[in-house]
């Protein structure tokens, strides 16, 4: 008898990512959609038509919709208040999933359904005190308590990209200067990157970019770190160092038993997490005291907020994995 499922939902800053999910957390469909310079109009439509195709696929009967979106979101109403890295405010996002589908809709930062998935079934797995960072376009955080995701008063919690570790730096698009996630995300390679080029023009990642110092991006200096070049090595030296520094500060305030890093800047691999556990480990207080804290890779890879959407919308409809 086929099984009964739900789609997940993982909305990122430059792409969109559907599935068709089963009850013991089988993805059956994955439906891909670019959201790169997306308005709130078109980001509504292209998640709608997502999660069609991934409906249509489903082995079984759909019985309801999870979404994790880059958004402050207002957890008694669905109401995706802000967000930094797409254009998306005062949008009723629970009640327009819901009318224009027709199923149930559970909807939840995205940076707090990957937590999720990693905690129950990734990397996190076991623990009972986690702390997620998806490391992307921005940096995003999710948070795990005794068991349960932690969403603070008003469910805006976990907003950690936007401590502000450089007064006076680069502009964030919160609009404050110096933002942890410009100077520690894949927005930070890309630059580091493109100022590089313009130095050394016959860098690698220059050439992997067409030669054009200004289409540099953070995947081109991460594929020339993996090739061995030294300067593309050194940026993602440099954005881990101050990922494990910013880090450091996080495990003070929460003392997580483990720390779970994802998000699409973690391709580089301990090209860069080595550099951030190093930092950590200089950095965060009384490392000679305290149990150590593992930094571990996300286990889910691309798929732990369409995961941790689905599970968190089974456990709403009654039926978890």
């Amino acid at each position: 008898m086929p099984e009964d499922c739900v789609v997940g939902v993982d909305l990122g800053g430059t792409k969109l990512l559907a599935a068709a999910v089963s009850a013991d957390l089988g993805v059956h469909h994955r439906a891909l959609r670019s959201v790169a310079d997306a308005n709130q109009a078109e980001l509504v439509e292209l998640c709608i038509d997502a999660v069609e195709e991934a409906r249509a696929a489903a082995p079984g009967q759909v019985r309801a919709l999870g979404f994790g979106i880059p958004c402050l979101i207002d957890q008694e109403t669905g109401m995706a208040v802000m967000a930094v890295n797409l254009p998306i405010h005062d949008l009723r996002f629970r009640d327009v999933m819901r009318e224009r589908l027709g199923l149930p809709v559970f909807v939840d930062n995205d940076a707090n359904v990957a937590a999720w998935g990693e905690f129950r079934f990734g990397a996190g797995k076991g623990s009972t005190d986690m702390l997620l960072l998806t490391v992307g376009t921005g940096i995003g955080g999710g948070i795990v308590i005794g068991g349960k995701l932690f969403r603070g008063a008003h469910g805006f919690a976990a907003e950690v990209g936007h401590i502000i570790v450089e007064p006076g730096g680069p502009l964030c698009g919160c609009g404050n200067l110096g933002c942890w996630e410009q100077v520690a995300s894949g927005r930070a390679i890309d630059r580091l990157g493109r100022a590089a080029a313009r130095e050394h023009p016959e860098a690698r990642f220059v050439e992997l970019a067409g030669g054009d110092p200004e289409r540099v991006t953070g995947p081109a200096v991460t594929a020339a770190a993996k090739e061995g070049d030294a300067l593309a090595t050194g940026i993602l030296a440099e954005v881990g160092r101050r990922l494990g520094e910013g880090l450091a500060g996080l495990v003070n305030v929460l003392d997580p038993d483990v720390v779970v890093i994802g998000g699409g800047a973690v391709d580089a691999g301990d090209l860069l997490l080595e550099p951030a556990r190093a930092a950590f480990g200089d950095s965060v207080e009384a490392p000679n005291h305290r149990p150590a804290v593992p930094v571990l890779a996300a286990a889910l890879g691309n798929d732990a907020g369409a995961v941790g959407a689905a599970d968190l919308a089974f456990l709403a409809v009654g039926s978890p994995a």
